[in-house]
């Protein structure tokens, strides 16, 4: 496999190694596995310039055929290099290969779709009265300021991506640390993309120093953020001041839902992939289940089951079940809310927790966990932990399940499990989530908005308002009058 050791900054179409020099890690065993420049401010005030010019003085934005053509490239582009990307993100996110195998097929369909998007309606016109009109013209914002988190760091990226190079953004994207040799390899498959002018799309690698520039700056009017819902209420707060445009996806606290007519062979097996796909570190991750009475101990007994037999391992073996988490630190902060959740009355079903001895302890692993939960105010039950925990919960009815599923500051996703049809609907409706699985999890489709309800967000990425974080709308009146006779 063909790795890029170190990683810059790229800009203007341009590699620019400047910034702090650092280490890149690979989670399943914390060796060294390249370097890359970490950027600040500097690097982002560039990066800013850059793309406000390309903006102001190139036809990217009025161009539809050229932004239709770049977006089905950078498509193709992807796809010629998708086998690299998904052995580069399995090294440095630490993903099996079929996780990684997933998240590089929603680039290209993410991509794909978003060139669709450039030709979606973007305005009308209208005679209110004899001579008179009214046009209203949908305009991209400028540059988009793009923060990407690290669990899945090209599709993520691409989700935001995309919708803005659509309408005629020009963007400046705030790539993560913890995978820059997997941003570098983006940037390389980019700038390969001959259809793409230089300065429409630019990336830093950095921290909380280049989005901070990025929310300070007048030039960078909006900011699509995905990430805690601790940092984007910080964001919100800070762009106060700019009066900033914000598309926020944040943490969620997925509930399983489960009735007494579920059928169990087809949850066991979705609960277990719903925990353990990234390790748990997804804002979707299906970190609660809230079971019928009746169905309880069934549940119980087949989920501890499952999660004890999970076979947890790097990405280089090909038996593996689930990867590391992304580095040793994450390991131990979860643990800690393990231990305190249980300290604070918690039943123990599967301990789970780290590895302490063997290959294994060498890297960020974490056998899954499954505790039993009274308390819907319990920490376990109300924090993202971000890691593979699973809270289980026993009710009683229907009202009692909407209620615990709600009693929640996050409203990202829910899964709903029952043969009941008009239950399903009936419960799904009741539920604060921005996405409702029926008897099923993480279903996404480019053409379908996502995002979440409550603490866990603001606007929508994906389907067609997926463009509103980009564009604003201009009202033109003219009265041309109309022809004499």
């Amino acid at each position: 496999m063909t790795t890029q050791k170190h990683a810059t900054h790229w800009i203007n179409g341009e590699w620019i190694n400047t910034g702090a020099q650092k280490q890149s890690i690979n989670p399943a065993n914390s060796e060294v596995i390249g370097t890359y420049a970490k950027g600040g401010v500097e690097e982002a005030e560039l990066a800013i310039k850059v793309a406000l010019d390309t903006f102001k003085n190139t036809d990217w934005r009025y161009n539809r055929e050229l932004r239709f053509k770049a977006l089905n490239d950078l498509a193709d582009a992807f796809e010629a290099r998708q086998d690299e990307l998904i052995q580069t993100i399995a090294l440095e996110n630490g993903k099996i290969v079929p996780e990684a195998t997933f998240e590089v097929q929603l680039v290209m369909s993410g991509l794909r779709y978003g060139a669709a998007l450039v030709y979606a309606e973007s305005g009308r016109a209208s005679e209110w009265s004899a001579g008179k009109m009214s046009m209203l013209i949908k305009e991209p914002v400028g540059v988009a300021g793009i923060s990407v988190p690290w669990n899945s760091p090209a599709a993520l990226l691409i989700r935001s991506l995309a919708p803005a190079l659509a309408v005629g953004c020009t963007t400046v994207l705030k790539m993560p640390v913890q995978s820059a040799q997997i941003s570098a390899l983006i940037a390389e498959i980019m700038s390969s993309v001959k259809s793409l002018p230089k300065g429409v799309i630019n990336m830093v690698i950095g921290g909380h120093e280049v989005l901070s520039t990025l929310v300070n700056s007048p030039d960078v009017p909006t900011i699509s953020f995905t990430g805690s819902t601790t940092t984007g209420r910080a964001l919100l707060e800070q762009g106060a001041k700019q009066i900033k445009r914000f598309g926020l996806e944040l943490g969620g606290k997925t509930p399983h839902i489960v009735f007494d007519d579920a059928d169990l062979d087809k949850l066991i097996p979705t609960v277990q992939a719903g925990l353990t796909t990234f390790a748990g570190q997804c804002c979707m991750t299906g970190s609660r289940i809230l079971v019928q009475k009746g169905i309880a101990d069934k549940v119980r007994e087949r989920l501890a089951e499952a999660l004890k037999s999970v076979k947890v391992g790097p990405a280089s073996d090909p038996t593996s079940q689930m990867g590391p988490m992304i580095d040793i630190p994450n390991v131990q902060r979860v643990d800690k809310m393990v231990e305190d959740g249980i300290a604070a009355g918690a039943k123990v079903i599967v301990r789970g927790g780290p590895f302490k001895e063997g290959e294994l302890s060498k890297g960020a692993f974490y056998q899954p966990a499954l505790l039993e939960v009274d308390d819907n105010k319990s920490s376990l039950v109300q924090q993202e932990l971000f890691g593979p925990v699973l809270t289980l919960q026993v009710f009683d009815t229907e009202r009692q399940a909407i209620e615990w599923a709600n009693d929640s500051e996050f409203g990202l996703a829910a899964s709903i499990w029952t043969n009941d049809g008009d239950r399903s609907l009936r419960i799904a409706r009741e539920i604060d989530a921005g996405t409702v699985w029926i008897n099923d999890w993480v279903v996404m489709r480019e053409e379908f908005e996502e995002g979440g309800y409550k603490q866990s967000g603001m606007g929508r990425l994906r389907g067609v308002a997926a463009l509103e974080d980009f564009v604003e709308y201009k009202h033109i009146v003219l009265q041309p009058g109309v022809a004499t006779k």
